[in-house]
C-alpha cells in the first residue's frame, strides 16, 4: 500500500482568500498556512475544508494569534517540518531560526512573511526551505502564489508552484 500525503502551502493571504485555492488545493491532504492569514474567517475557512497547520504573522490579531502558535515542529510521515511567518531563508536566518532547525532535526522549513517565493535546499543543514510567496493582494509582489508538495516517507516530492493571478 503505497501511502504518501499531499499539502498545500499558502502565506501572506492578509483577508483575502483566491477562490481558485479550493481548487487546487482540492487533492491536498493538509494545508499548512506560513502566517498573515488577516482574519480568523479566512483560517476557518481552510480549517472546514482540509486540516489545516499554521503559524500567525505580525499583522495578525489576537483572534488569530489565541489560535495558531509564532512557531511550530511537527512531523508528516517521516518528514519534521519547522514553521515560522518570519524567518528568512538558506543564507539569511532570522536571530534564533538557524538554531531551531539544527536542534529539532528538521527537514523541511516553511517561512512567510517576504512575499518572495523561494525553493532553496540548505545543504549544510540538509533541509529544504519553502516560502510559497503571497497568496492575497496586499503587498508588493505582482503574482500571487501557493505551492503543492508530496511527502512520501522521508521523499519531499513534486513541488509545484501554482501562480493565482496578478496581485
Amino acid at each position: 500500500m503505497i501511502i504518501m500525503t499531499k499539502i498545500g502551502i499558502i502565506s501572506d493571504t492578509h483577508g483575502y482568500l483566491d477562490e481558485n485555492v479550493f481548487k487546487h488545493f482540492e487533492q491536498c491532504d493538509e494545508i499548512w498556512h506560513a502566517g498573515d492569514f488577516g482574519n480568523i474567517a479566512l483560517a476557518e475557512q481552510l480549517s472546514s475544508f482540509k486540516l489545516l497547520r499554521g503559524v500567525y504573522g505580525n499583522i495578525d490579531g489576537n483572534d488569530i494569534r489565541s489560535a495558531y502558535p509564532e512557531e511550530t515542529l511537527f512531523s508528516v510521515e517521516q518528514v519534521p517540518v519547522f514553521m515560522q511567518h518570519i524567518a528568512g531563508y538558506p543564507g539569511r536566518y532570522a536571530p534564533g531560526v538557524k538554531d531551531k532547525l539544527k536542534s529539532s532535526g528538521a527537514k523541511l522549513f516553511i517561512s512567510g512573511h517576504s512575499h518572495i517565493l523561494k525553493v532553496m535546499y540548505d545543504d549544510k543543514l540538509q533541509c529544504l526551505h519553502i516560502n510559497p510567496g503571497a497568496a492575497g493582494r496586499q503587498g508588493w509582489h505582482k503574482v500571487r502564489t501557493i505551492i503543492r508538495l508530496v511527502i512520501d516517507g522521508t521523499n519531499m516530492r513534486d513541488c509545484e508552484v501554482i501562480e493565482l493571478g496578478a496581485r
